[in-house]
């Protein structure tokens, strides 16, 4: 929860519901919420838990080509950490400010945020032909100086980030306690003052009163709002599957997974009455088509509010205060997911304080071009496209390859490899060109069309050709529907078997004693329902990218996300080349023979010949043919 409350909440999410205010904000918001995060949630708690590893280690458990899958998030955490710490350093220069009597921003907000705290050099702005096939000029930055203060408070950052995590888990976990007791009371505070001001009525009116159905219409708010989840929430970050790997084995992750999304929610929902509250005060209406940065809405609202208070210098001192906090507890969780990586791996023979420290300082010279005159403008390039591009594509591939290679060769064993093939490159192959064809003749409908089509078709040929399963299907209802016919049966094992596995095995683990049990519509969500929606949210990113690509920082934060992309698809390709990732004695995991139908047990992905050789005895499996086949091994 330290990971999931911080900056995201305060001051990303008033900014991009400023930029998209309206009810129907809440529309693309909460489907993203209960459809996307809280299911990819549950699965990245249940595998750390389960498998007691970071992502890498994880989603090796569930297919050896999925380790790419696993670095993806580790990826994504590090690209992120390095801007988000010159974030709270230029938080840090306010919280200095305040100790100055009168407050030097009141009178000059904007000035003070633009000039004395970023110290944004002026640009040359860049431009499209009129009909938008050609850049007719590149944006220019002529001022590239690095900017001293920012540069001294990121040391700063840096210093208690590695303070936080050298110790370890137990450290950290004692942190905690204090970045998310601190602000949920300072928030109440400031939410309450807020809402007193003048004219707060109409900024709270501005969300909640208004309805724009139109732009349900935009690809860019759907996108936004996915991002915006995975931003705050921390999903696809990997943090989630590395805490959860210390946790007891059969703690209650389900639990805790729908817990963790629903704080999330509640807090930055409610968090952002505080800044609308001084939008209305200042009457600082949104413009339609005009879009302000991810952070710039808090940072110019927040310390208005407390110029407005008694004592303005102490709420802003412990506005600033609790801004730190909340964005120091998840910059740490967020190098934690490295120096899980890499501490796990067994890459280097290095204590773990050592790598904390190597790794800090590395991270700290990553993060010096954000600390220059033209820093704000790469940082909002790279977030954006870290966001819209590189973090939903990590999260699409672990909600689909999870529910589709998990246990694959069951599923061939029951229906044939050709069927296994024919009916996924309909799966895949359906989205990619409804996608595509969505795009290129700019009608939505013939897109769903004919994804819906491809897949349609595919599957009736798979399920033809496929073998008849020797196992029966899984009996959901009194009827037994998947039973029926051996034609339903063949397809229930091609389109389901994979997802409701993985469920099944996880909940021997993670679902247990009273503990809440992942579901078993979770897997067909998974696969089916979130799958296709974030591929097509991810859709959105390119003919947006294409009216920016005059700007260099889009142009950089585009290309660092396609180099993310490209790392989790070689993980498939060339899956020994990222062997270096996991402990020698751990990369068989996932390996070991299965029965369809038949739960792994307590085995957790450990191969059952390395635990005969070693003598140790396996918990039971569920059948007979898995006890015999333990015997025969040991």
């Amino acid at each position: 929860m330290g990971g999931c409350a911080g900056q995201g909440n305060l001051l990303r999410y008033p900014s991009v519901l400023y930029n998209n205010y309206g009810l129907q904000w809440f529309v693309p918001y909460l489907l993203a919420v209960f459809l996307i995060a809280i299911p990819s949630l549950i699965l990245e708690v249940s595998i750390g838990q389960a498998y007691r590893g970071g992502t890498v280690i994880a989603f090796n458990n569930i297919n050896r080509r999925l380790k790419g899958v696993g670095l993806g998030p580790v990826i994504v955490s590090f690209l992120v950490v390095q801007y988000f710490t010159v974030n709270l350093a230029w938080i840090m220069s306010y919280f200095r400010w305040s100790f100055t009597s009168p407050l030097p921003w009141e009178g000059r907000l904007e000035d003070f945020y633009w000039n004395d705290v970023l110290s944004v050099g002026n640009i040359t702005e860049g431009s499209l032909s009129p009909d938008g096939n050609s850049v007719q000029a590149y944006t220019g930055f002529p001022h590239v100086k690095i900017v001293g203060e920012t540069v001294g408070w990121s040391i700063f950052v840096w210093f208690l980030i590695w303070i936080s995590i050298f110790r370890g888990v137990g450290m950290t976990g004692r942190v905690v306690y204090f970045t998310m007791g601190l602000p949920i009371v300072t928030t109440i505070i400031f939410v309450g003052r807020a809402l007193s001001l003048e004219n707060a009525r109409e900024g709270v009116a501005l969300v909640w009163t208004n309805w724009r159905s139109d732009q349900l219409a935009s690809g860019t708010v759907w996108q936004t709002a996915v991002g915006q989840v995975f931003f705050s929430t921390g999903i696809g970050f990997g943090y989630f599957t590395s805490y959860a790997s210390y946790n007891q084995k059969h703690a209650n992750a389900v639990m805790d997974a729908i817990l963790i999304c629903g704080s999330n929610v509640l807090f930055e929902n409610f968090a952002a009455f505080a800044v609308f509250g001084v939008v209305g005060y200042l009457r600082r209406w949104p413009e339609d088509g005009v879009r302000l940065g991810a952070f710039v809405v808090g940072f110019l609202t927040l310390p208005e509010a407390v110029l407005q208070m008694p004592g303005a210098n102490f709420w802003a001192i412990l506005l600033f205060f609790t801004l730190i906090v909340l964005g120091f507890s998840s910059a740490f969780v967020m190098l934690d997911v490295v120096v899980t990586l890499i501490c796990d791996s067994g890459l280097t023979k290095l204590s773990r304080p050592w790598v904390v420290t190597i790794l800090t300082v590395i991270s700290f010279l990553m993060c010096i071009p954000y600390c220059t005159e033209f820093g704000y403008y790469l940082l909002d390039g790279v977030d954006r496209w870290v966001n819209n591009i590189a973090l939903i594509f990590v999260v699409w591939t672990e909600v689909t390859s999870s529910t589709t290679v998990y246990r694959w060769s069951d599923i061939v064993q029951q229906t044939g490899l050709p069927a296994f093939a024919v009916y996924n490159f309909g799966f895949f192959g359906g989205q990619l060109f409804g996608i595509v064809l969505a795009h290129g003749i700019s009608n939505p409908g013939a897109g769903v069309g004919a994804g819906i089509g491809l897949y349609v078709v595919c599957a009736i040929i798979a399920t033809v050709i496929a073998r008849s399963p020797d196992t029966a299907a899984p009996k959901f209802t009194k009827k037994d529907i998947w039973n029926s016919s051996t034609f339903v049966r063949k397809f229930w094992f091609l389109a389901f078997y994979s997802g409701n596995q993985i469920r099944r095995d996880l909940n021997v683990i993670v679902g247990v004693g009273k503990n809440w049990t992942i579901p078993s519509f979770l897997p067909i969500l998974l696969r089916y329902i979130s799958g296709p929606v974030l591929a097509i949210i991810f859709s959105f990113a390119y003919p947006e990218f294409h009216t920016l690509r005059y700007d260099p920082m889009m142009i950089t934060g585009f290309i660092i996300a396609h180099l993310t992309m490209l790392t989790v698809i070689l993980g498939y390709a060339i899956p020994r080349y990222y062997d270096a990732l996991i402990p020698v004695q751990r990369r068989g995991e996932g390996t070991e023979p299965t029965v369809a139908m038949d739960n792994k047990g307590e085995l957790g992905g450990r191969p059952i010949s390395n635990m005969a050789e070693r003598g140790e005895v396996p918990p039971g499996y569920d059948s007979d043919e898995d006890k015999a086949r333990v015997k025969a091994a040991k």
